[in-house]
């Protein structure tokens, strides 16, 4: 049975048995193109909840336990270090949800884009029968996106969008910004609870004592659920950038065709080369120079 499988894909690669006269023209880029966004409805909801739960923390951070507090320099140093980190959080979501992850040009299939690959005499490729597309090694076809990503690690319905080759640097930035600032918001909701048991809950915060304690419990179960969701995610991202294999690739097993590398080289592939401080800016964009992104065992 896998020997059959193994020869009908193995035919499916074959050049001559592609069907270009099957493909349209991919159609040509104009101005709407020039934004990467997917209109998926279910996406669209769960990267609005995510916003709003990060000005839900913000909210309660910044006017239920900073504004009140006493101690003008805590307010200030926890103020402005919980802000940095929510808008580093909320700008890489921006920029994993809003980039290209690596999406192959759709329906370029064709009898003339087959023929100006000049494929030697008996060599492979693949094509996707869903997008019409000439696929590249280490590309998967997503159903949510409909375009086959390159280094596709899987579809985030929390940032709209596949994490793949060209936009995971913005999503493992996104989760590590997260739990950072999550784990930030607890800290401040047990210290508030400390301070607040000893004096009179009325100078703790400008809200009733029942409302003040509603929101920060409320605050504590979203702070640790996205703590415990983001930094498994985190873990799981750098671990599979580090042994460069994406998550579908570990879940169908895939045969290993590419060279290995070092994981540090893994990790300028992603974040860029040479190690900067802009590993951690969710604003610039990853240069590869000497980290070669596809690196293929002859």
């Amino acid at each position: 049975m896998k020997s059959s499988a193994r020869r009908t894909r193995d035919i499916e690669r074959q050049a001559g048995y592609l069907r270009p006269e099957h493909c349209v023209p991919p159609p040509p880029r104009g101005a709407s193109d020039t934004m990467w966004f997917i209109r998926d409805g279910c996406g669209i909801v769960c990267a609005v909840i995510t916003w709003l739960l990060v000005f839900y923390a913000e909210f309660v951070v910044v006017f239920v336990m900073l504004w009140p507090a006493k101690n003008a320099a805590y307010s200030l140093f926890n103020g402005l270090l919980f802000n940095s980190l929510a808008f580093l959080a909320l700008a890489s979501h921006a920029r994993a949800m809003c980039t290209d992850p690596g999406a192959v040009p759709k329906g370029n299939a064709t009898k003339e884009f087959i023929e100006s690959l000049q494929l030697k005499p008996g060599q492979v490729v693949y094509k996707c029968p869903k997008c019409c597309s000439i696929k590249p090694d280490r590309a998967h076809h997503c159903s949510v996106c409909k375009r086959c990503i390159k280094k596709m690690d899987h579809h985030c319905p929390w940032v709209n969008n596949c994490v793949g080759e060209n936009n995971q640097k913005y999503f493992v930035l996104f989760t590590m910004y997260i739990a950072l600032i999550s784990f930030h918001a607890l800290a401040m909701v047990g210290f508030h609870f400390v301070f607040c048991f000893e004096e009179d809950w009325s100078k703790c915060s400008t809200f009733s004592a029942p409302a003040t304690v509603i929101l920060l419990i409320l605050l504590c179960f979203e702070g640790l659920l996205f703590l415990i969701f983001t930094a498994v995610m985190f873990g799981t991202q750098v671990h599979s950038i580090c042994t460069d294999e994406t998550g579908i690739e570990q879940l169908k097993k895939e045969e290993r065709k590419w060279l290995k590398k070092s994981k540090w080289m893994n990790m300028k592939v992603v974040f860029g080369h040479p190690f900067s401080v802009a590993w951690l800016n969710p604003f610039a964009t990853p240069d590869h120079g000497k980290a070669d992104v596809y690196q293929y065992i002859v």
